[in-house]
């Protein structure tokens, strides 16, 4: 994979349902990370999120612990909190989206629950509650760099109302190494950016790249009409759709005040500003040539 390129890392290819393969991995190892799940808007179904997030997520740290894995770092997601209501500041003491209608949501807050239930004398057990995470280096894309893409481009029809909490990549990797030493067994960690609405990062995209950027509002009555179409047009080009009925619900559902004060305290976290964010997640974009001129 080439965002390993230069790295000292071995790479092992399997799948989170493999126990033979989960506990030659975890063999000899001290601390174990998980970051592997199914991230979906509408694209995937539940049990096909299940069998990744929460059974896979059983499977990697039941093998930890048979290999005397002494810390466990599991990625949750600010998905695995109910958002509701959305005026208020969430921190981690709010509800888990355990009944949550979306498919990802609830499936997030159930591996959460089960992973922090393990915790035990012989392995810490550490939850990561990210929020919306973009920056460089970003090679798949992903959704939102996707996003950032198809923006500077022009080639999104229009822009929603509603928005979303963005952090860097690079603030939530310090917090991950931190969490190392510094994290507490049986905790979980939000670790949030900035709310910004979805115009908000076009004008502060276009601050930072000198380019008139579109931002052309669809009402929201409208961009729900479209979905079908949309899904479509997904279906016969290949790509992911960006606007699902999903994607729409979370952007009106964002919290705007979601607090990171505990992982600021605990795990030296410090998110830079998002124009910064955008600034060097843009020159990444065109230096690698996502982004041609």
């Amino acid at each position: 994979h080439k965002g390993f390129d230069g790295l000292e890392v071995e790479v092992m290819t399997g799948d989170v349902n493999d126990n033979g393969l989960l506990a030659k991995f975890c063999s000899g190892m001290n601390v174990v990370y998980h970051l592997a799940a199914k991230i979906s808007i509408g694209h995937n179904s539940y049990e096909a999120l299940f069998q990744t997030n929460v059974e896979g997520s059983k499977n990697i740290l039941n093998s930890s612990k048979a290999a005397g894995v002494k810390r466990f770092i599991h990625f949750s997601s600010i998905h695995a909190f109910q958002h509701s209501p959305v005026d208020e500041p969430m921190d981690e003491s709010r509800p888990r989206a355990l009944l949550s209608s979306i498919p990802y949501e609830k499936t997030k807050s159930i591996a959460e629950e089960w992973v922090l239930d393990q915790q035990s004398q012989e392995m810490d057990v550490i939850v990561l509650n990210p929020t919306a995470i973009i920056g460089p280096n970003d090679f798949k894309p992903s959704l939102l760099g996707q996003f950032i893409i198809k923006l500077y481009n022009g080639s999104i029809p229009g822009l929603v109302p509603g928005g979303y909490d963005w952090v860097d990549v690079r603030d939530i990797c310090d917090a991950a190494a931190n969490a190392l030493h510094q994290g507490k067994g049986g905790e979980k960690y939000i670790l949030s950016g900035h709310y910004k609405s979805v115009l908000e990062v076009a004008d502060l995209l276009g601050q930072v790249t000198g380019k008139k950027i579109k931002k052309r509002m669809l009402p929201l009555w409208l961009a729900h009409l479209g979905v079908p179409f949309i899904y479509l047009w997904s279906k016969l080009t290949g790509q992911k759709p960006l606007y699902t009925r999903q994607s729409l619900d979370i952007l009106q559902e964002g919290n705007k005040h979601i607090i990171n004060e505990k992982a600021r305290r605990e795990l030296g976290f410090n998110p830079r500003p998002l124009s910064v964010t955008l600034k060097d997640t843009f020159t990444w974009f065109k230096h690698n040539e996502y982004i041609k001129e």
